[in-house]
Formats: structure tokens, C-alpha cells, sequence
């Protein structure tokens, strides 16, 4: 199965309840931070909210 690097590239601030808890349940944060999360239907969805704020790359390992 393929993985997700998600990468915080802008700030929370100003972004709704929905925004702040997707990117905490997404281990995100602060602005640099980066995950590596297994790509799937709930991870694209969560991405999907905060779009706006993070890269998203594929990564094969």
C-alpha cells in the first residue's frame, strides 16, 4: 500500500474547529512538520479538509 508525506505549510490560525482537529488527528501542528501516514479513504478525507494548508506527496518505501 502506498504512503502519504503530509507536510504543514501554513498556519491554523483562522481556520474552523473542523480544520484544527483534523490536522492534530493528522499529527500536524506547527508549520514544517511533516507525517507519514498509510494512504487510505480516511487519510484523503482529513487531507482533503485542510488541503489549503499542507503539501501532500507520495512516498515508496
Amino acid at each position: 500500500m502506498a504512503k502519504l508525506k503530509i507536510t504543514q505549510v501554513r498556519s491554523k490560525i483562522g481556520g474552523t474547529k473542523k480544520q484544527h482537529e483534523n490536522l492534530r488527528s493528522l499529527g500536524l501542528g506547527k508549520i514544517g512538520r511533516s507525517v507519514v501516514r498509510e494512504d487510505g479513504p480516511q487519510v484523503r478525507g482529513q487531507v482533503g479538509v485542510v488541503a489549503h494548508l499542507v503539501n501532500v506527496e507520495e512516498v515508496s518505501e
